[in-house]
């Protein structure tokens, strides 16, 4: 017999070599049905996995961990690519894993799967469900399962086999007529999937290059009842309604083009007002602050970044060098190294530090054409990007400063579904990073401490870190369910060691400043994009381009309208004037699409009581007021 620990503390002894599935079963027979995996000593494991050994083990369900959707979603994964195998039997399969909502299958075949498709694939799913047929997992040394996938004529699962270490036993599932290479974890029979919908396809190149073949991928998801899919529709609409490419279009924020180039977007005249305003606020905060901002250039010699350790560990998201004469030039993916340069630029004193480098700055990042989305994931963005040059007994209370304004800023918008993350390096993935186990230790212990006396409640992320240093990530939850990383504080001993940057001690001795990196708002673009996301386009008023919208009823009034647009002008509102011959009614829906605060409506009343009528898009009509009232008014909502 041996002791398991279960998630509630309690210990249950059972038989050496008892199943996941079994455990479930002398706990509830409830919770064995519901039962997608297990979580044993922290690893997923699939619930045919025997526990050998006195083990910490919970039962993973579908509603209790996002590890159990996954091998709920996983499972159905290949429910899909079973269905599709028998439509299309001439198709290959690519890869189906479960991703955050749901699940994706690639296939390689000459079929372009649309929407027209996708209610037979989902009948053949529920044949396939209502089979209720038994998943069978098993293993083949490499020669052995390299063979059987050959038989079958699957290529790319033979390409991922061959991959793998030779002595490297391979799993498989099985279920009826159809097998999959796979890891698992998977259910134990297709009956246990209650309800599937199919959601969008779109074409993929295999392993994500664009040099390799274009496949067709198929997302969908899975629930255990019915109702859930409804729900999760009726989200994915409002999520529809929510996405800021569409806000952007409908309000003239932003465009994109073709001959400019996929991930690069214009901002029109509104959304340069937006980010104007947006980068004007976070300059004023820091400014107070005591930072000093400065402009450093987009290009640099690719010497500058195989200085500070870019060009070894993140070259892959770099743009191909540009030979000019003797120079290697290359697009700048951030700011750092040049901020190195600067704070080595003159000598500094103990006294002057911390000196805090700050930039509005302009970033590229290498981005495929398929990963590239609206203002989220661009190709240029501007960073609200700084650097702090501490003492190493400032660190505490600096990283505390940079979390306050986070914090200060999180309240001015009205953020409060976030959490702190501490992203630190994997020790079994050390190539991604700078090879100094000591500085690597030192910088994680040393931000974990200062962490845990500022009281911050965090979770742990491993494989998060930059390639230089630990870092704090504030991850905000979306109105669309997103994940997102925003702000962000790092602590570096590295680039200060590689630009061999110091100052002068007390002791009059040359000692090593720490570096902080911290980007409060991320970039904006991204903040824009999370902002409108957030509103449905409804920015609060003193970051909306067009404050205000008079519209006139006649073009009698046009002269009034013009006098009072030139009030407001001077009084500091940003203002349209629509005189346009059309019917007071068209005029005010088009200002209730572009979610303009406060319409302005002059008639002969307004002209001849020299006031304004008002209506208010959160209020509606609000009836007539003075023009000096209202110019206070909006004066007033629009102070932070």
């Amino acid at each position: 017999m041996i002791k398991i620990t279960l998630k509630d503390g309690s210990i249950k002894e059972i038989k050496e070599g008892t199943s996941i599935l079994e455990l479930a079963k002398q706990i509830s027979e409830g919770l064995a049905r519901q039962a997608t995996a297990g979580l044993v000593d922290e690893q997923v494991k699939d619930l045919r996995y025997n526990l050998e050994k006195e083990s910490k083990v919970e039962i993973l369900t579908f509603d209790n961990s996002q590890d159990g959707k996954q091998a709920y979603w996983h499972t159905t994964s290949h429910i899909m690519a079973q269905a599709v195998k028998r439509l299309y039997p001439d198709t290959k399969l690519a890869i189906g894993p479960s991703i955050e909502n749901g699940f994706y299958y690639d296939f390689d075949t000459d079929k372009a799967f649309s929407e027209a498709d996708f209610a037979e694939i989902e009948k053949e799913m529920s044949k396939i469900i209502k089979e209720d047929l038994g998943i069978e997992r098993f293993t083949l040394p490499r020669d052995e399962a390299i063979k059987l996938m050959k038989e079958k004529k699957e290529t790319y699962k033979v390409e991922l086999i061959e991959e793998l270490p030779v002595d490297e036993e391979i799993s498989f599932y099985k279920q009826g007529e159809f097998t999959d290479l796979c890891a698992g974890p998977h259910l134990t029979s297709t009956g246990k999937i209650k309800a599937v919908k199919i959601l969008s396809s779109s074409g993929a190149y295999w392993r994500g290059s664009e040099k390799n073949k274009m496949l067709q991928r198929i997302y969908a998801i899975s629930f255990p009842k019915a109702s859930e899919v409804e729900g999760y529709l009726q989200k994915l609409e409002e999520a529809k309604e929510r996405d800021h490419r569409k806000i952007g279009k409908e309000q003239e924020i932003f465009m994109t083009h073709e001959l400019v180039g996929p991930g690069l977007p214009m901002y029109l005249p509104n959304g340069a007002v937006i980010k104007r305003l947006l980068e004007r606020y976070i300059l004023e905060k820091e400014l107070k602050r005591e930072y000093k901002h400065v402009y450093t250039p987009s290009l640099a010699n690719v010497q500058l970044y195989k200085t500070s350790g870019h060009w070894d560990h993140y070259k892959e998201d770099m743009f191909p060098v540009m030979k000019i004469e003797n120079e290697e030039l290359v697009l700048r993916p951030m700011n750092c190294p040049h901020h190195m340069l600067i704070y080595k630029n003159k000598l500094h004193s103990y006294r002057e530090l911390p000196i805090k480098i700050g930039e509005l700055a302009h970033d590229f990042r290498y981005e495929a054409s398929g990963n590239v989305i609206g203002l989220e994931r661009v190709r240029q963005m501007c960073q609200n990007d700084a650097h702090l040059f501490v003492r190493p007994d400032q660190i505490k209370e600096e990283f505390g400063k940079v979390v306050d304004l986070i914090l200060e800023v999180y309240k001015d918008f009205g953020i409060t579904d976030y959490s702190f993350r501490l992203s630190l390096r994997d020790p079994e993935n050390k190539e991604k990073y700078f090879d100094d186990d000591k500085m690597w230790e030192k910088a994680q212990n040393e931000l974990r401490e200062i962490l845990n006396e500022m009281g911050i409640k965090y979770y742990e992320a491993i494989g998060e870190a930059a390639f230089y240093g630990p870092k704090l990530d504030v991850q905000i939850k979306t109105a669309i369910g997103h994940d997102i990383t925003v702000s962000t504080c790092q602590i570096d001993f590295l680039l200060p060691e590689k630009f061999d940057l110091t100052y002068v001690g007390e002791d009059g001795k040359d000692h090593r400043p720490v570096v902080l990196h911290r980007a409060i708002l991320g970039t904006s673009d991204r903040f824009i994009a999370f902002l409108l996301e957030e509103t449905k386009g409804n920015l609060p008023i003193w970051l909306t381009p067009i404050q205000v919208k008079i519209l006139t009823i006649s073009s009698k009034h046009t002269d009034y309208s013009n006098s009072l647009k030139e009030k407001f002008l001077n009084n500091g509102l940003r203002v349209e004037l629509d005189d346009r011959n059309e019917k007071i009614g068209y005029k005010i829906r088009e200002a209730q699409l572009q979610k303009v605060p406060y319409m302005v409506i002059i008639g002969d009343k307004e002209v001849e009581a020299n006031a304004v009528g008002v209506r208010s898009r959160q209020d509606g009509d609000i009836g007539q007021m003075s023009v000096e009232a209202f110019v206070e008014k909006i004066k007033e909502e629009s102070s932070l």
